[in-house]
C-alpha cells in the first residue's frame, strides 16, 4: 500500500516538473522562436532570438555608453537618446525589431498604421501589467477598458479649459517665485550662470502641488518628492522588469522603491480622504484639481451609482505628477535651450509677449494671441519630445495595415524617429524651424496626418493633462522673456535622456541677463 502510495506521489512530482518544464520551455524559447518566424515571414527584420537575453544587454551597454558623455549641440539627438534603436535602424530599416527579454518588440513608424494603432485601444492595449512600473505611472495610464472610459469620463472636468483658467493664478504665482529666485542671483552684476534644470524641475512640481492639492500643499510637495526618487530608482531597476520575481529580490533599490511607496500611499490617502471630509462638511473645494475630481465623482456615484474608490483616487492623484509636472517641465527646459541657440526666435517671442502684456502680468486670455510662440513651443515638441516612444500590445492575433501582429508581440511606436524623420518633416527635419507650424500642425505634417506629430499620443486615449502643459508653458516662457535675455553657458552639456520623459542629464547652464 505504501509503495502504491510512493509511486503516485512521483507520479504528481514528475507531473508536476514535465507540466512546468514545458511552460518554462515554451515561455524561455519554443514562443519566442515561433514569433520570430512569423515576424520574419511578414518582412520584419532584427537579431536573432537569443536565450532569455535577448537584446537587452547590448542595449544597456550601449544606454549606458551614450549616457557616459555628452553630445555635441544639436537636435539630431535619436543615436543619443535611442542609441540602440538607431543602430537597429541602420542595420535593419524601419520595418524592424528587437528583444526586451523573450518579448519581440516591433517598430511601427508609418504615419497611417501610428494612426490606426492608436484609434483601436481595444485592440493595441499597453502591455502587460509591471508592478514597479505602474506603481509609478498609475490610473489612467494603465487602465483599460471599461475602467479607462469610466475613469477618463470621471476625470475629465479637472482639465477642461475652464479649469485650468480657475488655475491660472496658481500657476503665475509659481513662476513668479522662480524668477524672484533667478532675479537675485542676477542682482549683483545684471547676469548670472544658472543651471536652470532644478528651478525650472521645481517649477512644475510646485505647480502641480498648488494646482492639484491647492489646499494640502505641503504634503502634496512631500508626494513630488518621493516620486522623483522612485523615478530615479526605476532607472536602476529598468532592465530588470522582464526577470519573473526580480521586484521580490531584497536588494537595496527594491527596499528603497517599497519603503516609498508605501508612503505615497499613506501621504495620498490622508490628503484625499481630509478632502473629502472638508467637502462633505460643506467647503468649497473646487478651485484645484483634487476638488474637481471628488466633485465629479460625487455626481457620478450620486447619477449611475458607481464611481472611483479612494484607491483609485489615490492612483489618479500620483498620475498627476508624472503627467503633470513631467510633461511640462521638460518642454520648458528645452524651449529655454532651443531659444539660447536661436537668438532670432527668442527676440521674435519677446516682441509678440510685449505686444500682447506689455511689461505687466500675464493673463490668461491673452496666451491665445501668443501665436510665434505656439509656433516655437510645437517645434520644440516635435524635437524633444516629453514621451520618446509609445508602447502596445497585441493579445491576439491582430490585422494592422496589410499585415497580421501575432499574439503577444509588443508594438513600439517610436515618436521621436517620427518627428525627425526627414521622409516627413523634409530634409531639415533635425533643424529648430518653428515656421514650419506658421499654417498649424496639419499644414506642417504636408498632409500625412495626425499620426506625423504625437507630442501628447492621440487617439481616444491622447494625453489628458495637455492642456495644463500647454497653459503652464506659455505663461512660464511669456513670464521668463519679459524678464530676461538668456544664451547657452560655455559650461553648458547637451545631454537628453529617455527615462519616462526626456530630461537633460547635466543640467542646462545658461547665462540670464536682466532686461
Amino acid at each position: 500500500m505504501a509503495t502504491t502510495a510512493g509511486k503516485v506521489v512521483l507520479a504528481i512530482v514528475i507531473a508536476v516538473i514535465v507540466r512546468w518544464g514545458w511552460k518554462i520551455l515554451n515561455w524561455a524559447w519554443l514562443k519566442p522562436k515561433k514569433l520570430e518566424k512569423s515576424l520574419r515571414e511578414q518582412g520584419y527584420k532584427g537579431n536573432s532570438y537569443r536565450l532569455l537575453k535577448g537584446d537587452v544587454i547590448e542595449l544597456a551597454r550601449m544606454m549606458k555608453e551614450a549616457r557616459s558623455t555628452p553630445m555635441p549641440v544639436s537636435h539630431d539627438i535619436i543615436s543619443h537618446v535611442m542609441p540602440f534603436e538607431h543602430y537597429i535602424f541602420n542595420k535593419y530599416g524601419k520595418k524592424s525589431y528587437v528583444w526586451f527579454g523573450p518579448n519581440p518588440r516591433v517598430y511601427v513608424m508609418d504615419p497611417e498604421l501610428i494612426k490606426e494603432i492608436l484609434s483601436r485601444p481595444n485592440d493595441f492595449q499597453r502591455p502587460y501589467k509591471e508592478p514597479i512600473r505602474d506603481s509609478i505611472t498609475g490610473g489612467l495610464l494603465v487602465s483599460e477598458g471599461p475602467k479607462w472610459t469610466k475613469h477618463r469620463h470621471i476625470i475629465n472636468p479637472a482639465f477642461h479649459l475652464e479649469s485650468i483658467k480657475g488655475m491660472f493664478s496658481e500657476i503665475c504665482l509659481s513662476c513668479n517665485e522662480m524668477i524672484k529666485k533667478w532675479e537675485l542671483l542676477t542682482a549683483g552684476n545684471g547676469l548670472a550662470e544658472v543651471d536652470v534644470w532644478p528651478y525650472i524641475d521645481n517649477l512644475s512640481g510646485d505647480v502641480i502641488s498648488r494646482a492639484a492639492f491647492n489646499s494640502s500643499y505641503e504634503e502634496a510637495q512631500k508626494i513630488f518628492h518621493i516620486q522623483k526618487e522612485q523615478m530615479d530608482l526605476v532607472i536602476q531597476l529598468l532592465f530588470t522588469f522582464y526577470i519573473p520575481g526580480a521586484r521580490l529580490i531584497p536588494t537595496k533599490a527594491n527596499k528603497k522603491f517599497n519603503e516609498n511607496r508605501q508612503e505615497l500611499q499613506v501621504l495620498a490617502k490622508s490628503i484625499v480622504e481630509n478632502r473629502k471630509k472638508a467637502i462633505e462638511m460643506g467647503e468649497d473645494s473646487n478651485n484645484d484639481l483634487l476638488g474637481i475630481l471628488l466633485a465629479s465623482n460625487s455626481k457620478e456615484i450620486k447619477e449611475n451609482r458607481v464611481g472611483l474608490s479612494i484607491e483609485d483616487v489615490i492612483e489618479e492623484c500620483k498620475l498627476f505628477y508624472i503627467a503633470g509636472s513631467e510633461t511640462t517641465s521638460n518642454l520648458i527646459l528645452w524651449t529655454m535651450v532651443c531659444l539660447s541657440l536661436h537668438q532670432e526666435w527668442q527676440n521674435k517671442a519677446r516682441k509678440e509677449i510685449i505686444q500682447v502684456f506689455g511689461g505687466g502680468e500675464v493673463h490668461f486670455e491673452g496666451l491665445k494671441h501668443l501665436k510665434i510662440v505656439t509656433m516655437i513651443l510645437n517645434e520644440v515638441l516635435r524635437l524633444y519630445p516629453p514621451v520618446v516612444k509609445i508602447i502596445r500590445n497585441t493579445h491576439k492575433d491582430t490585422k494592422l495595415g496589410n499585415m497580421m501582429i501575432p499574439s503577444g508581440v509588443d508594438i513600439i511606436i517610436s515618436i521621436i524617429s517620427v518627428h525627425h524623420d526627414p521622409e516627413i518633416w523634409g530634409e531639415d527635419a533635425t533643424e529648430f524651424k518653428p515656421a514650419r507650424f506658421s499654417e498649424g500642425v496639419a499644414n506642417a505634417t504636408k498632409g500625412r496626418g495626425s499620426g506625423c506629430f504625437l507630442p501628447f499620443g492621440g487617439g481616444p486615449k491622447i494625453c489628458i493633462g495637455q492642456n495644463l502643459a500647454v497653459t503652464e508653458a506659455k505663461a512660464a516662457i511669456a513670464k521668463v522673456l519679459q524678464r530676461f535675455s538668456f544664451e547657452l553657458s560655455p559650461s553648458y552639456k547637451h545631454s537628453p535622456f529617455a527615462v519616462f520623459s526626456l530630461p537633460p542629464q547635466f543640467g542646462a547652464h545658461l547665462i540670464l541677463h536682466d532686461i
